[in-house]
Protein backbone atom coordinates (compact mmCIF):
# COMPACT_ATOMS: atom_id res chain seq x y z
CA UNK A 1 0.00 0.00 0.00
CA UNK A 2 2.89 2.31 0.46
CA UNK A 3 3.17 2.88 -3.23
CA UNK A 4 -0.59 2.99 -4.09
CA UNK A 5 -1.71 4.95 -6.76
CA UNK A 6 -4.26 6.89 -6.37
CA UNK A 7 -3.71 10.23 -9.39
CA UNK A 8 -4.73 8.14 -12.37
CA UNK A 9 -3.28 8.20 -15.37
CA UNK A 10 -6.16 10.54 -17.04
CA UNK A 11 -5.07 13.21 -14.33
CA UNK A 12 -1.30 13.01 -14.44
CA UNK A 13 -1.79 13.86 -18.21
CA UNK A 14 -4.73 16.69 -16.60
CA UNK A 15 -1.88 18.04 -14.47
CA UNK A 16 0.42 18.27 -17.52
CA UNK A 17 -1.63 21.01 -18.90
CA UNK A 18 -2.79 22.79 -15.49
CA UNK A 19 -1.81 26.67 -15.08
CA UNK A 20 -2.67 28.32 -11.88
CA UNK A 21 -6.13 30.92 -12.42
CA UNK A 22 -6.71 32.73 -9.16
CA UNK A 23 -8.74 36.12 -8.42
CA UNK A 24 -7.83 37.99 -5.33
CA UNK A 25 -9.95 40.99 -4.57
CA UNK A 26 -9.46 41.43 -0.95
CA UNK A 27 -8.63 44.94 -0.36
CA UNK A 28 -6.68 43.93 3.13
CA UNK A 29 -4.85 41.18 1.06
CA UNK A 30 -4.29 43.09 -2.10
CA UNK A 31 -3.02 46.65 -0.16
CA UNK A 32 -1.60 45.32 3.08
CA UNK A 33 -0.32 41.62 3.07
CA UNK A 34 1.14 41.26 -0.15
CA UNK A 35 3.02 44.46 0.00
CA UNK A 36 4.23 42.77 3.55
CA UNK A 37 4.59 39.16 1.99
CA UNK A 38 6.63 40.99 -1.09
CA UNK A 39 9.22 42.45 2.07
CA UNK A 40 9.18 38.93 3.78
CA UNK A 41 9.80 36.17 1.38
CA UNK A 42 13.49 38.54 0.14
CA UNK A 43 14.48 37.65 4.07
CA UNK A 44 14.38 33.59 2.47
CA UNK A 45 17.10 32.16 1.15
CA UNK A 46 16.49 31.10 -3.07
CA UNK A 47 18.08 27.77 -1.64
CA UNK A 48 14.91 26.96 0.60
CA UNK A 49 11.99 25.20 -1.34
CA UNK A 50 8.11 26.43 -0.93
CA UNK A 51 6.75 23.32 -0.18
CA UNK A 52 8.73 23.33 2.86
CA UNK A 53 7.46 26.68 3.97
CA UNK A 54 4.35 25.73 3.49
CA UNK A 55 4.59 22.41 5.26
CA UNK A 56 6.35 24.52 8.22
CA UNK A 57 3.42 27.00 7.90
CA UNK A 58 0.84 23.59 8.59
CA UNK A 59 3.39 22.40 11.30
CA UNK A 60 2.86 25.90 13.76
CA UNK A 61 -0.73 25.45 12.91
CA UNK A 62 -1.15 21.46 13.90
CA UNK A 63 1.93 23.16 16.90
CA UNK A 64 -0.90 25.66 18.41
CA UNK A 65 -3.76 22.83 18.44
CA UNK A 66 -1.46 20.24 20.51
CA UNK A 67 -0.66 23.35 22.75
CA UNK A 68 -4.04 23.82 23.65
CA UNK A 69 -5.17 20.47 23.49
CA UNK A 70 -2.93 20.18 26.66
CA UNK A 71 -3.86 23.60 28.50
CA UNK A 72 -7.51 23.15 27.63
CA UNK A 73 -8.14 19.61 26.83
CA UNK A 74 -12.17 19.99 27.13
CA UNK A 75 -12.12 23.78 26.98
CA UNK A 76 -13.47 24.28 30.09
CA UNK A 77 -10.67 26.36 30.64
CA UNK A 78 -11.95 29.78 30.28
CA UNK A 79 -15.26 29.04 31.66
CA UNK A 80 -15.98 31.41 35.39
CA UNK A 81 -14.23 28.71 38.48
CA UNK A 82 -11.73 26.63 36.05
CA UNK A 83 -8.07 27.04 36.03
CA UNK A 84 -7.16 29.59 33.01
CA UNK A 85 -4.94 28.81 29.96
CA UNK A 86 -1.49 30.83 31.14
CA UNK A 87 -0.80 34.38 29.55
CA UNK A 88 2.69 33.26 28.07
CA UNK A 89 0.57 30.29 25.76
CA UNK A 90 -2.04 32.90 24.48
CA UNK A 91 1.18 34.63 22.81
CA UNK A 92 2.49 31.57 21.87
CA UNK A 93 -0.53 30.85 20.00
CA UNK A 94 -0.60 34.16 18.37
CA UNK A 95 2.29 34.79 16.97
CA UNK A 96 2.93 31.45 15.94
CA UNK A 97 -0.72 31.91 14.33
CA UNK A 98 0.90 35.53 12.55
CA UNK A 99 3.51 32.92 11.68
CA UNK A 100 1.48 30.37 9.67
CA UNK A 101 -0.51 32.83 8.03
CA UNK A 102 2.88 34.76 6.73
CA UNK A 103 4.38 31.82 5.82
CA UNK A 104 1.25 30.43 3.70
CA UNK A 105 1.12 34.04 2.08
CA UNK A 106 4.65 33.78 1.03
CA UNK A 107 4.96 30.06 -0.12
CA UNK A 108 3.80 30.96 -3.39
CA UNK A 109 5.66 34.07 -4.25
CA UNK A 110 8.87 32.00 -2.80
CA UNK A 111 7.87 29.66 -6.13
CA UNK A 112 7.44 32.32 -8.46
CA UNK A 113 11.18 34.07 -6.77
CA UNK A 114 13.40 30.70 -7.52
CA UNK A 115 11.12 29.61 -10.97
CA UNK A 116 9.99 26.60 -9.08
CA UNK A 117 6.28 26.62 -9.42
CA UNK A 118 4.58 23.25 -10.18
CA UNK A 119 0.56 21.93 -9.79
CA UNK A 120 2.21 20.07 -7.17
CA UNK A 121 3.03 23.14 -4.79
CA UNK A 122 -0.77 24.22 -5.51
CA UNK A 123 -2.31 20.86 -4.57
CA UNK A 124 0.38 20.93 -1.23
CA UNK A 125 -1.05 24.28 0.29
CA UNK A 126 -4.41 24.31 -0.67
CA UNK A 127 -4.79 20.35 0.62
CA UNK A 128 -2.82 21.51 3.68
CA UNK A 129 -5.37 24.30 3.92
CA UNK A 130 -8.00 21.69 3.97
CA UNK A 131 -6.83 20.21 6.96
CA UNK A 132 -6.10 23.39 8.59
CA UNK A 133 -9.86 24.41 8.90
CA UNK A 134 -10.29 21.95 11.96
CA UNK A 135 -7.20 23.32 13.82
CA UNK A 136 -8.27 26.82 13.83
CA UNK A 137 -11.61 26.69 14.33
CA UNK A 138 -10.87 24.38 17.71
CA UNK A 139 -7.73 26.12 18.79
CA UNK A 140 -9.55 29.21 18.98
CA UNK A 141 -12.87 28.17 20.50
CA UNK A 142 -10.28 27.40 23.72
CA UNK A 143 -10.88 31.48 24.24
CA UNK A 144 -14.34 31.26 25.00
CA UNK A 145 -14.96 27.59 26.04
CA UNK A 146 -17.94 26.04 27.03
CA UNK A 147 -20.08 26.59 29.81
CA UNK A 148 -22.13 29.42 30.96
CA UNK A 149 -20.01 32.27 29.37
CA UNK A 150 -18.86 30.56 26.40
CA UNK A 151 -20.35 28.58 23.27
CA UNK A 152 -21.66 25.34 23.78
CA UNK A 153 -20.27 22.30 21.57
CA UNK A 154 -22.66 21.59 19.83
CA UNK A 155 -22.96 25.68 18.12
CA UNK A 156 -19.14 25.03 17.60
CA UNK A 157 -19.41 22.21 15.85
CA UNK A 158 -22.04 24.29 13.43
CA UNK A 159 -19.64 26.75 12.82
CA UNK A 160 -16.63 24.49 12.48
CA UNK A 161 -19.26 23.01 9.22
CA UNK A 162 -19.45 26.84 8.47
CA UNK A 163 -15.81 27.12 8.02
CA UNK A 164 -15.76 24.09 6.37
CA UNK A 165 -18.29 24.12 3.54
CA UNK A 166 -16.84 28.26 2.99
CA UNK A 167 -13.47 26.17 2.39
CA UNK A 168 -15.12 23.75 -0.03
CA UNK A 169 -17.20 26.69 -1.90
CA UNK A 170 -14.16 28.16 -3.02
CA UNK A 171 -13.05 24.82 -4.74
CA UNK A 172 -16.19 23.76 -5.93
CA UNK A 173 -16.19 27.32 -7.60
CA UNK A 174 -13.20 26.44 -9.37
CA UNK A 175 -14.36 22.93 -10.19
CA UNK A 176 -17.17 24.87 -12.37
CA UNK A 177 -15.12 27.69 -13.71
CA UNK A 178 -11.81 27.05 -13.67
CA UNK A 179 -10.08 29.91 -11.72
CA UNK A 180 -10.08 29.78 -8.15
CA UNK A 181 -12.14 33.06 -6.70
CA UNK A 182 -10.37 33.93 -3.41
CA UNK A 183 -11.96 33.91 -0.05
CA UNK A 184 -11.98 37.01 1.75
CA UNK A 185 -12.92 35.91 4.78
CA UNK A 186 -9.25 34.44 5.21
CA UNK A 187 -6.83 37.36 5.33
CA UNK A 188 -9.33 39.29 7.91
CA UNK A 189 -9.98 35.85 10.29
CA UNK A 190 -6.29 35.03 10.29
CA UNK A 191 -5.13 39.14 11.25
CA UNK A 192 -7.85 39.16 13.21
CA UNK A 193 -7.20 35.72 15.25
CA UNK A 194 -3.55 36.77 15.37
CA UNK A 195 -4.49 40.20 17.19
CA UNK A 196 -7.29 38.47 19.76
CA UNK A 197 -4.97 35.71 20.59
CA UNK A 198 -2.30 39.02 22.08
CA UNK A 199 -5.04 40.20 23.51
CA UNK A 200 -6.47 37.60 25.54
CA UNK A 201 -2.93 37.41 27.02
CA UNK A 202 -3.15 41.35 28.32
CA UNK A 203 -6.99 41.55 29.47
CA UNK A 204 -7.48 37.59 29.99
CA UNK A 205 -10.22 35.50 29.52
CA UNK A 206 -12.48 37.00 32.03
CA UNK A 207 -12.79 40.33 29.49
CA UNK A 208 -14.96 38.37 27.24
CA UNK A 209 -17.46 37.20 29.90
CA UNK A 210 -18.74 41.16 29.68
CA UNK A 211 -21.19 42.22 27.27
CA UNK A 212 -19.64 44.59 24.44
CA UNK A 213 -22.76 46.20 23.59
CA UNK A 214 -26.11 46.14 25.39
CA UNK A 215 -26.67 42.27 26.46
CA UNK A 216 -24.87 41.39 23.04
CA UNK A 217 -21.63 39.09 24.30
CA UNK A 218 -18.13 39.03 22.92
CA UNK A 219 -19.28 34.86 22.30
CA UNK A 220 -21.99 35.86 20.24
CA UNK A 221 -19.92 38.54 18.58
CA UNK A 222 -17.72 35.36 17.70
CA UNK A 223 -20.78 33.26 16.15
CA UNK A 224 -22.09 36.10 14.31
CA UNK A 225 -18.98 36.98 12.50
CA UNK A 226 -18.64 33.40 11.37
CA UNK A 227 -22.20 33.16 10.02
CA UNK A 228 -22.24 36.54 8.84
CA UNK A 229 -18.85 36.24 7.20
CA UNK A 230 -20.04 33.31 5.33
CA UNK A 231 -23.97 34.13 4.49
CA UNK A 232 -23.34 37.97 3.78
CA UNK A 233 -19.30 37.61 1.57
CA UNK A 234 -18.45 34.39 0.72
CA UNK A 235 -21.81 32.55 -0.27
CA UNK A 236 -23.23 35.75 -2.53
CA UNK A 237 -19.46 36.25 -3.88
CA UNK A 238 -19.50 32.42 -4.91
CA UNK A 239 -23.13 32.52 -6.24
CA UNK A 240 -22.14 35.60 -8.17
CA UNK A 241 -18.58 34.37 -9.75
CA UNK A 242 -20.94 30.76 -10.86
CA UNK A 243 -23.94 33.38 -12.51
CA UNK A 244 -21.17 35.26 -14.35
CA UNK A 245 -19.49 32.35 -15.72
CA UNK A 246 -22.29 30.51 -16.87
CA UNK A 247 -23.82 33.97 -18.24
CA UNK A 248 -20.26 34.41 -20.50
CA UNK A 249 -20.38 30.24 -21.27
CA UNK A 250 -17.20 29.31 -19.52
CA UNK A 251 -18.78 26.88 -17.38
CA UNK A 252 -16.77 23.73 -17.17
CA UNK A 253 -19.87 21.66 -17.12
CA UNK A 254 -22.87 21.86 -18.54
CA UNK A 255 -25.15 19.22 -16.18
CA UNK A 256 -26.60 20.12 -12.82
CA UNK A 257 -25.61 17.08 -11.83
CA UNK A 258 -21.91 17.72 -12.40
CA UNK A 259 -22.01 20.86 -10.97
CA UNK A 260 -23.14 19.72 -8.11
CA UNK A 261 -21.36 16.16 -7.32
CA UNK A 262 -18.12 17.98 -5.62
CA UNK A 263 -20.86 18.52 -2.60
CA UNK A 264 -22.19 14.97 -2.03
CA UNK A 265 -19.52 13.93 -0.04
CA UNK A 266 -19.43 16.79 2.14
CA UNK A 267 -23.20 16.98 2.51
CA UNK A 268 -23.12 13.50 3.54
CA UNK A 269 -20.32 13.76 5.90
CA UNK A 270 -22.53 16.29 8.03
CA UNK A 271 -25.74 14.31 7.85
CA UNK A 272 -23.89 11.56 8.93
CA UNK A 273 -22.01 13.15 11.92
CA UNK A 274 -24.75 15.22 12.50
CA UNK A 275 -27.02 12.14 12.97
CA UNK A 276 -24.24 10.37 15.01
CA UNK A 277 -24.32 13.14 17.55
CA UNK A 278 -28.21 13.89 17.75
CA UNK A 279 -28.59 10.11 18.01
CA UNK A 280 -25.80 9.21 20.27
CA UNK A 281 -26.51 7.40 23.54
CA UNK A 282 -23.65 8.54 25.59
CA UNK A 283 -23.73 12.16 24.14
CA UNK A 284 -20.46 11.78 22.60
CA UNK A 285 -19.93 15.52 21.33
CA UNK A 286 -19.88 16.22 24.83
CA UNK A 287 -17.64 13.45 26.28
CA UNK A 288 -15.15 13.85 23.46
CA UNK A 289 -15.50 17.25 21.52
CA UNK A 290 -12.24 17.82 20.40
CA UNK A 291 -11.51 13.95 19.02
CA UNK A 292 -14.67 14.51 17.64
CA UNK A 293 -14.37 17.70 15.71
CA UNK A 294 -10.96 16.19 14.83
CA UNK A 295 -12.39 13.37 12.83
CA UNK A 296 -14.55 15.31 11.16
CA UNK A 297 -12.31 17.70 9.86
CA UNK A 298 -10.02 14.67 8.55
CA UNK A 299 -12.62 13.20 6.49
CA UNK A 300 -13.17 16.79 5.16
CA UNK A 301 -9.75 17.20 4.23
CA UNK A 302 -9.67 13.91 2.33
CA UNK A 303 -12.65 14.78 0.33
CA UNK A 304 -11.81 18.04 -0.28
CA UNK A 305 -8.30 17.12 -1.28
CA UNK A 306 -9.26 14.54 -3.97
CA UNK A 307 -11.68 17.50 -5.37
CA UNK A 308 -8.90 19.79 -6.15
CA UNK A 309 -6.98 17.28 -7.57
CA UNK A 310 -9.70 16.55 -10.11
CA UNK A 311 -10.35 19.95 -10.44
CA UNK A 312 -6.71 20.83 -11.16
CA UNK A 313 -6.45 17.88 -13.95
CA UNK A 314 -9.86 18.32 -15.35
CA UNK A 315 -11.75 15.24 -14.45
CA UNK A 316 -15.18 14.22 -12.73
CA UNK A 317 -14.75 14.60 -8.84
CA UNK A 318 -15.73 11.33 -7.38
CA UNK A 319 -19.44 11.45 -5.88
CA UNK A 320 -18.47 10.00 -2.82
CA UNK A 321 -15.37 9.18 -0.72
CA UNK A 322 -14.99 5.73 0.54
CA UNK A 323 -14.08 7.36 4.26
CA UNK A 324 -18.01 7.56 4.49
CA UNK A 325 -18.32 4.02 4.21
CA UNK A 326 -17.25 2.94 7.56
CA UNK A 327 -18.60 6.46 9.39
CA UNK A 328 -22.06 5.37 8.09
CA UNK A 329 -21.20 1.71 9.74
CA UNK A 330 -20.62 3.53 12.75
CA UNK A 331 -23.57 5.61 13.10
CA UNK A 332 -25.92 2.45 11.57
CA UNK A 333 -24.14 0.67 15.30
CA UNK A 334 -24.98 3.34 17.21
CA UNK A 335 -28.52 4.38 16.18
CA UNK A 336 -29.15 0.81 16.56
CA UNK A 337 -28.18 0.89 20.26
CA UNK A 338 -25.64 -1.80 19.90
CA UNK A 339 -22.67 0.02 20.65
CA UNK A 340 -23.41 2.42 23.34
CA UNK A 341 -20.62 0.90 25.87
CA UNK A 342 -18.33 1.10 22.43
CA UNK A 343 -18.92 3.95 21.41
CA UNK A 344 -16.00 6.14 22.62
CA UNK A 345 -14.01 3.74 21.31
CA UNK A 346 -15.27 3.70 18.22
CA UNK A 347 -14.75 7.51 17.78
CA UNK A 348 -10.82 6.85 18.59
CA UNK A 349 -10.52 4.20 15.98
CA UNK A 350 -11.83 5.83 13.56
CA UNK A 351 -10.29 9.08 13.95
CA UNK A 352 -7.44 7.14 13.73
CA UNK A 353 -8.22 5.24 10.80
CA UNK A 354 -9.54 8.14 9.09
CA UNK A 355 -5.80 10.10 9.98
CA UNK A 356 -3.87 6.85 9.14
CA UNK A 357 -6.06 7.09 5.68
CA UNK A 358 -5.55 10.98 4.68
CA UNK A 359 -1.98 10.72 5.91
CA UNK A 360 -1.23 8.08 3.38
CA UNK A 361 -2.92 9.64 0.25
CA UNK A 362 -1.22 12.45 1.04
CA UNK A 363 2.12 10.81 1.37
CA UNK A 364 1.03 8.75 -2.05
CA UNK A 365 -0.20 11.56 -3.96
CA UNK A 366 2.91 13.87 -3.35
CA UNK A 367 5.60 11.13 -4.29
CA UNK A 368 3.87 9.95 -7.67
CA UNK A 369 3.75 13.67 -8.82
CA UNK A 370 7.19 14.08 -7.41
CA UNK A 371 7.71 11.12 -10.00
CA UNK A 372 5.89 12.29 -12.73
CA UNK A 373 7.31 15.80 -13.01
CA UNK A 374 10.52 14.47 -11.73
CA UNK A 375 10.94 16.69 -8.89
CA UNK A 376 12.10 16.71 -4.99
CA UNK A 377 9.02 17.45 -3.23
CA UNK A 378 11.86 19.64 -0.65
CA UNK A 379 14.27 20.32 -2.32
CA UNK A 380 15.05 22.35 -5.86
CA UNK A 381 17.44 19.83 -6.99
CA UNK A 382 16.62 17.74 -9.58
CA UNK A 383 16.15 14.28 -9.36
CA UNK A 384 19.48 13.57 -11.69
CA UNK A 385 21.62 16.04 -10.55
CA UNK A 386 23.49 13.45 -8.56
CA UNK A 387 25.00 12.55 -11.45
CA UNK A 388 26.30 15.77 -12.78
CA UNK A 389 24.03 16.62 -14.70
CA UNK A 390 23.49 21.11 -14.35
CA UNK A 391 21.70 21.79 -11.57
CA UNK A 392 18.44 24.09 -12.09
CA UNK A 393 15.79 25.47 -9.87
CA UNK A 394 13.16 23.49 -11.02
CA UNK A 395 11.60 21.71 -7.55
CA UNK A 396 8.71 22.45 -5.74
Amino acid sequence: MAGYEYVSPEQLAGFDKYKYSAVDTNPLSLYVMHPFWNTIVKAFPTWLAPNLITLSGFLLVVFNFLLMAYFDPDFYASAPGHRHVPDWVWIVVGILNFMAYTLDGVDGKQARRTNSSTPLGELFDHGLDSWSCVYFVVTVYSIFGRGSTGVSVFVLYLLLWVVLFSFTLSHWEKYNTGILFLPWGYDLSQVTLSFVYIVTAVVGVEAWYEPFLFNFLYRDLFTAMIIGCAVCVTLPMSFLNFYRSYKNNTLKHSSVYEVMVPLFSPCLLFILSTAWILWSPSDILEIHPRIFYFMVGTAFSNITCQLIVCQMSSTRCPALNWLLVPLFLVVMAVSLGGASYLESVLLYTLTAAFTLAHVHYGVCVVKQLSSHFQIYPFSLRKPNSDLGTEEKNIGL
